[in-house]
């Protein structure tokens, strides 16, 4: 893997996590709220998911 493969990943990263605030700030900042309040294991079990998915997608891609 390159620096410039790694820099580019970590860029479009960061476009698409700040398309929700920068688009829906209101929604966003309601969804931070009630995420904020939920179980550690819902969160780290929606982590794995997440984390999942992208070794998923790696794999196929």
């Amino acid at each position: 893997m390159t620096l410039q493969l790694l820099t580019t990943a970590i860029a479009l990263v960061l476009i698409v996590e700040g398309l929700g605030p920068l688009l829906f700030p209101q929604k966003w900042k309601k969804y931070l709220f009630e995420l904020s309040g939920q179980n550690q294991n819902v969160l780290r079990r929606l982590g794995g998911s997440l984390v999942t998915a992208g070794i998923v997608l790696l794999i196929i891609f």
